[in-house]
């Protein structure tokens, strides 16, 4: 089988570096990589379909299966997985103290409505703690220090019912958290008021971790950001690649996993992380050997309820399920 040609766009992730290195290959499959911070990988994908394979976020991919022609299928690997619990902030001394006291108020939220973040703290606090996603009203537009405008390429928009204002291109959410324009922020990275220290922002769950191994002991999700999809065209003349490239990946992220469980030898002297040891231990009293799994049936109860959130909140006309979403040769592992 001659190779075929394909450029996979994604961030630098441990998990897929052994491809990009050449010390796992894909068969059948000449793959150049691209070394891209995850937003503009979207954008040049869902612009133009630059890409064969590329990183996408969850729910940008869940708009596209609303379309006439989807544009890409997925294969169940995930790059990118963190939780967000996190990700909501408020003011310090201000209003919100625990979760009930976001119904009727103001919240931020970081570059559009339905941002895979969004998706998964919004859900949160609906399935655990009953604030509705539409219980208070939103206020979007950009973090820090690069203010901007609304974001004509993402596919998702919210409902019609939802409360909603864009922020435009010269506020930016951490200064109206600071200010009091609102009462709490979601978003993927730590505003600059709570990295700067000066006490005027802090964590709506300031125990996150304790909060977030709760939540994965008790639910079993380790919540997805990111998967990896194809373009439809290139599978539909090929589809020997999904299973091609999900196995390859499987393989990366085996290479990476080792270095941490090395077993008896491994006193992690190549990291430069203190403690790293007692945390990988604890890790995998938590979630078992393989913290990262790949496939449908290890991922089902994370699956299913990203595409419960993204429903709920709006985003996904239908409720989604596995086979909707990934290429039907990896749905059996």
């Amino acid at each position: 089988m001659a190779n075929l040609a394909l450029t996979f766009a994604a961030q630098d992730y441990e998990h897929t570096r052994a491809l990009a290195d050449g010390r796992v290959k894909a068969e059948g499959i000449g793959l150049t990589c691209l070394d891209l911070f995850p937003a503009f990988t979207f954008q040049r994908m869902l612009g133009k379909r630059e890409f064969g394979l590329s990183e996408m976020a969850m729910t940008l991919y869940f708009s596209t299966l609303d379309e006439d022609d989807p544009p890409f299928i997925a294969i169940p690997v995930f790059p990118c997985r963190v939780f967000r619990h996190a990700a909501i902030f408020v003011r310090d001394g201000g209003s919100v103290r625990e979760p009930k006291d976001l119904i009727g108020k103001r919240v931020g939220e970081f570059f559009f409505y339905g941002h895979d973040a969004g998706v998964w703290a919004k859900g949160v606090l609906s399935s655990e703690y009953g604030v509705r996603h539409d219980s208070y009203s939103y206020f979007i537009g950009g973090l820090g220090e690069r203010p901007f405008g609304p974001q004509e390429w993402v596919p998702s928009r919210p409902p019609a019912h939802i409360k909603l204002e864009h922020i435009g291109p010269t506020r930016t959410l951490d200064r109206m958290l600071e200010a009091g324009e609102i009462d709490a922020l979601v978003a993927p990275v730590a505003p600059p008021s709570l990295l700067r220290g000066e006490n005027k922002v802090r964590r709506l769950f300031e125990n996150y971790e304790e909060v977030e191994r709760g939540y994965f002991k008790k639910t079993g999700v380790f919540p997805i950001m990111h998967t990896l999809v194809i373009r439809r065209d290139i599978h539909r003349d090929n589809p020997w690649v999904a299973r091609a490239l999900y196995q390859a990946f499987k393989e990366a992220k085996k290479v990476a996993l080792e270095r941490y469980r090395g077993g008896a030898f491994n006193s992690h002297t190549t990291f430069s992380l203190p403690w790293l040891t007692p945390h990988q231990d604890s890790v995998r009293a938590l979630m078992g050997d393989d913290w990262w799994p790949y496939g449908v049936a290890s991922n089902r109860a994370t699956i299913d309820a990203f595409a419960r959130y993204h429903h709920e909140q709006g985003l996904s006309k239908r409720l989604l399920t596995p086979k909707d979403l990934f290429a039907p040769e990896t749905l059996d592992d």
